[in-house]
């Protein structure tokens, strides 16, 4: 059986589920088709945090700007598909706090001293688990569970094959793939940008213990509150695609988590996830250069955060509308 929607987004990630609530808020006809499981989406602890990722990866004042305006368009997503958005601001704590704020403030954001560190407004979170679940009921979203296999272009059209036989057409495909490789089919200038995307393996922990009322922060280790306690985090391995969880890492990562909050806690689910990253870690959002194919990969560890914006790029993008200023810094051909 064949099936037709407007718009066919493989992958059901938040840039992928993100795009098609924005695509479905338009009066498109989305579906949505994913293989099911744990993705990098739903293994993270959900920060929306511009702030304190300009101040740890050093960013520029320029790249600052923009993950500010990307963290800005969430309340209205939030608020359009019931996502709860967190914005209690996150800790940092480190030696020499002084001048950490002093960069900081130099970016744009907020943040004043607290023993041991400092503290900024500007950073917020939202729960994963819920957020990808209201996402994938936005109006005018289908999201159907399968493994797309192979694409062709057919004309005007495009043809979705799952490994289960289902076809799909559409004049519109977007992969959100994450760091997934090329599907078979892929036009050969779109499958080589695909290849590009380096796989980034993540580690986790869930622990029960006290949450801290915020995201608090240090060198090589985050604590966010989560369901039954906190998630105790990440691990930033390139190359890797292997998901089998890491005892030893994880029992660092919860040693140094726990000192960060001067507690104790059980440990319980450790949870792998392969996240996707270009050379500069911005997303590729947008047209792909063929035509009716577009692109919404690889955030690096700031899917949540740029989820809205790849979503507005790549739905003006399908609409043909005069892209957004920040679309230039996420164009999927900037790297050709």
């Amino acid at each position: 059986m064949a099936f037709s929607p407007d718009v066919i987004i493989i992958g059901a990630g938040v840039l992928g589920l993100c795009t098609a609530a924005e695509l479905g808020a338009r009066g498109h006809a989305v579906t949505v088709i994913d293989p099911g499981g744990p993705n990098a989406s739903s293994v993270a602890a959900g920060m929306i945090a511009p702030a304190l990722e300009s101040l740890l990866d050093d960013l520029s004042p320029d790249r600052a700007s923009l993950l500010k305006r990307a963290r800005d368009l969430w309340p209205d997503l939030a608020g359009a598909h019931g996502v709860k958005l967190h914005r209690d601001g996150a800790d940092w704590r480190g030696e020499e706090p002084g001048p950490a704020l002093a960069r900081l403030r130099a970016l744009g954001f907020e943040g004043r001293s607290i023993e041991g560190g400092l503290t900024t407004p500007d950073d917020w979170r939202i729960d994963v688990g819920p957020a990808l679940t209201a996402l994938a009921r936005a109006p005018g979203v289908t999201v159907v569970r399968g493994r797309v296999v192979r694409l062709a272009g057919e004309g005007r059209r495009w043809r979705v094959e799952a490994g289960d036989g289902r076809v799909w057409f559409s004049p519109t495909v977007v992969l959100a793939t994450g760091a997934d490789p090329a599907i078979p089919g892929l036009p050969e200038p779109v499958a080589a940008i695909v290849a590009g995307v380096q796989p980034i393996r993540g580690q986790l922990t869930s622990v029960a213990t006290a949450a801290p009322p915020r995201v608090v922060r240090a060198a090589g280790v985050y604590v966010a509150p989560g369901e039954g306690g906190v998630v105790i985090g990440a691990t930033m391995e390139p190359g890797r695609r292997d998901i089998e969880p890491d005892a030893a890492e994880s029992a660092r990562q919860v040693e140094a988590g726990l000192t960060l909050l001067g507690a104790t806690g059980e440990a319980g689910a450790v949870r792998v996830g392969i996240r996707g990253a270009t050379a500069d870690g911005l997303p590729l959002a947008g047209p792909a250069g063929e035509p009716g194919l577009h692109l919404a990969l690889a955030p690096r560890r700031n899917g949540w955060l740029m989820g809205p914006l790849t979503a507005q790029i790549v739905a003006d993008g399908i609409e043909g509308r005069v892209p957004m200023a920040d679309a230039a810094a996420l164009d999927p051909l900037r790297f050709a």
